[in-house]
């Protein structure tokens, strides 16, 4: 007797089994794609990711959705700009150029500003996004290296920062650059000045670039190639690999109860994180967008086409290069003849040497501050600045070595406004460059010390009550209470002495190199406290809090808290 199994259960469970159902076109073509590429596995992945909350986190948001502005603003404004340098006469709405010669470059961009629907403000928010994609960008790696968050295993991920900023810099220039105006114009002749400065090569460089002489036919179909292929390109790759190693490696979080090197507190990708990440990508448009309708950026319409006869001395470029642009103006007019030609080491180091230089410097930081302490565990857990006094001050100076060029780049506007002497701002500047980064370094490390101690102090004494006491003696203390847990616990997860292994001695018995620098690195660094003295001072203040409680709301005369008088409160810090 045949059986009839259409109807037999596949499993063992308490409901009927029902006939499957025909899925839908959609589900159909989700599961097909889902058995080649797993993207049921990825999304499943993505959306229980876990993101710690803090308001600092939110700097490296803003770069990102600056990109996607910067993109979105690019492809429109490339729909209707010409990058050809062919000389027309200007015939467009603009009546102050009219009947001007110009290229086709500069006539597209007022085409674009006066003519096109919208297109004065998508330029103007595509000018302000870049101006935000690389400050966002600089004060985002201010805070990974201030919170310790370049250390194990995220140096690669230091690295492709470090590298983003470059480029954007670079993008920025390859910008703005593009309308051919008076002001672009005399930034790409600086640029070939700079580029002919280089020793031997300099002159083969900029006939490369330029298709022979300046300005030539090429330089601005070339720098649009640059701006909306290869530099893009480029900077798409690094902020994927970016954010892949950001999963990859978790996200780093501040230090509290439950918080170890080992998890991650805070919130899912669905629904919590992605709502957030959507409302901050449109309040980034948004500011951005109000900032190009109320505030003129780059008016080339104002500047007019370029002409070499016209250059004014108050030229200056986007503020992110105004820091190789003060160095060049405080540079000496240092030159040098070998062999017939002239080295111009007033050009060459300011602009070419100076800033790969301190790219390298920003590049490597992560590595060196590894090889001085030796520290070669995995860091999950941001650190306090002040808890790597070093390094903040290290950070510190370098922000004070920038800020001389930068202010520098500015030297004619302080004059100006200031009523100084230009000599006189040039010569202070060429000094504080020097002494600046040394001075802000000394100060920075000891209020990061004096920071340490006041941590301890309060650990150990606990909070300022507000309640003052008299003793029999005539002298006044205020007392204290110990602080919440999760301060308390936050403030002491860190290392106690120094971290890493200690490197090798010579074979003679002296330090070696990175034995005094790693000396340097630690020396005068704050201790926390021992579970001793911590047990010690919480047991004192248990005694002060129960008497101040038993007094809350009534005047007492002061002899209440004899017997505590010489508590640790006022005891120095044993270490």
């Amino acid at each position: 007797m045949s059986t009839d199994t259409s109807k037999v259960a596949a499993s063992n469970g308490t409901n009927a089994a029902a006939p499957a159902s025909k899925p839908t076109k959609a589900g159909a073509a989700a599961n097909w794609a889902d058995e080649r590429l797993g993207l049921g596995g990825l999304s499943k992945f993505l959306s229980r990711k876990i993101f710690p909350d803090h308001w600092s986190f939110m700097l490296g948001e803003i770069a990102l959705w600056s990109f996607v502005v910067l993109l979105v603003t690019g492809v429109f404004l490339t729909l209707w700009f010409k990058p050809s340098m062919a000389e027309i006469t200007y015939q467009g709405s603009y009546a102050p150029l009219r009947g001007i010669d110009m290229s086709e470059a500069m006539a597209s961009t007022l085409d674009i500003s006066f003519d096109v629907r919208g297109g004065l403000l998508l330029r103007q928010v595509h000018h302000w996004a870049a101006m935000l994609f690389i400050a966002s960008m600089m004060i985002h790696m201010m805070r990974v290296f201030f919170t310790g968050a370049h250390r194990k295993p995220r140096e690669i991920n230091w690295v492709i920062g470090a590298t983003l900023l470059l480029l954007g810099t670079l993008e920025g220039f390859t910008g703005y650059s593009l309308p051919d105006d008076l002001l672009s114009g005399t930034g790409i002749r600086a640029a070939d000045g700079f580029m002919m400065a280089i020793p031997i090569v300099g002159t083969y460089i900029s006939f490369f670039l330029f298709g022979g002489e300046f300005p030539g036919d090429d330089i601005i179909p070339r720098l649009f190639t640059i701006h909306v292929l290869l530099i893009p390109a480029l900077l798409l790759a690094l902020i994927g690999a970016h954010l892949i190693l950001l999963i990859y490696h978790k996200h780093t979080q501040w230090p509290g109860p439950g918080r170890t090197e080992k998890n991650v507190v805070g919130y899912p990708m669905v629904p919590n994180y992605i709502s957030k990440m959507t409302g901050f990508f449109f309040i980034t448009f948004g500011v951005t967008a109000l900032l190009g309708a109320f505030f003129s950026l780059n008016p080339v319409w104002k500047f007019g086409p370029y002409d070499p006869t016209k250059v004014t001395a108050g030229s200056q470029p986007d503020w992110y290069m105004g820091w190789p642009d003060g160095a060049l103006r405080i540079m000496p007019g240092w030159e040098s003849h070998f062999w017939g030609s002239t080295w111009s080491w007033n050009i060459f180091f300011p602009v070419i040497v100076l800033p790969m230089a301190a790219w390298m410097v920003v590049l490597m930081l992560p590595f060196i501050e590894s090889w001085i302490t030796g520290d070669k565990r995995e860091h999950h857990l941001l650190q306090r600045p002040r808890n790597a006094p070093t390094r903040t001050a290290t950070f510190v100076a370098l922000m004070t070595f920038y800020a001389g060029f930068w202010a520098a780049g500015g030297n004619d506007i302080i004059a100006i406004k200031f009523h100084l002497s230009i000599n006189q701002i040039t010569y202070f500047l060429r000094a504080f460059v020097f002494l600046g980064p040394i001075v802000a370094f000394i100060i920075t490390r000891r209020w990061c010390i004096s920071l340490q101690r006041h941590d301890n102090e309060k650990l150990l004494h606990g909070y300022e009550t507000g309640t003052v006491i008299r003793t029999p003696e005539g002298a006044y203390h205020e007392k204290h209470l110990p602080l919440p847990e999760d301060e308390a616990f936050a403030m002491t997860v860190r290392d106690r002495g120094r971290a890493g292994e200690e490197p090798e001695l010579k074979k003679n018995g002296k330090l070696s190199l990175r034995a005094k620098l790693r000396a340097f690195y630690y020396d005068h660094d704050v201790d926390k406290p021992t579970p001793e003295e911590l047990s010690e001072a919480h047991h004192h203040a248990e005694h002060e809090a129960h008497a101040l409680a038993a007094h809350e709301g009534h005047q007492v005369d002061g002899h209440d808290f004899d017997d505590h008088r010489h508590s640790a409160i006022e005891e120095p810090l044993s270490h």
